[in-house]
């Protein structure tokens, strides 16, 4: 069982910038593909960013390209969202996510059903 943790989130201005990070209770960690997907007030959980075990392959939704970068310190079972450029639109709870099972961070788009965190609450005022 692995437990995630997330924090970081809070409000911000647009154009402003957010860092969330997301601590796993599990040494395993560096096995696992991470991911960070939101879910904002009446709309489906979307995904965000992933990355693999090593940090050397990431994947982002378009919308956040160029924008947010994810990355992961495995001796601290830590993993990272960069959030720069704050737009409204990206105000929403965002979730940690961790598999197990996969290796590319692409395959993380389609959810998963290993392990999520709590969440936390970004807000992006205009």
């Amino acid at each position: 069982q692995v437990q995630l943790v997330e924090s970081g989130g809070g409000l911000v201005q647009a154009g402003g910038s957010l860092r969330l990070s997301c601590a796993a209770s599990r040494r395993a960690f560096g096995n696992y593909v991470m991911g960070w997907f939101r879910q904002a007030p009446g709309k489906q959980r979307e995904f965000v960013a992933a990355i693999n075990w090593s940090g050397s392959n990431t994947y982002y939704t378009d919308s956040v390209k160029g924008r947010f970068t994810i990355s992961r310190d495995n001796a601290k079972n830590t993993v990272y969202l960069q959030m720069n450029s704050l737009k409204p639109e990206d105000t929403a709870v965002y979730y940690c996510a961790a598999d197990r099972r996969i290796y590319d961070p692409q395959a993380l788009v389609r959810g998963t059903d290993d392990f999520w965190g709590q969440g936390t609450q970004v807000t992006v005022s205009s």
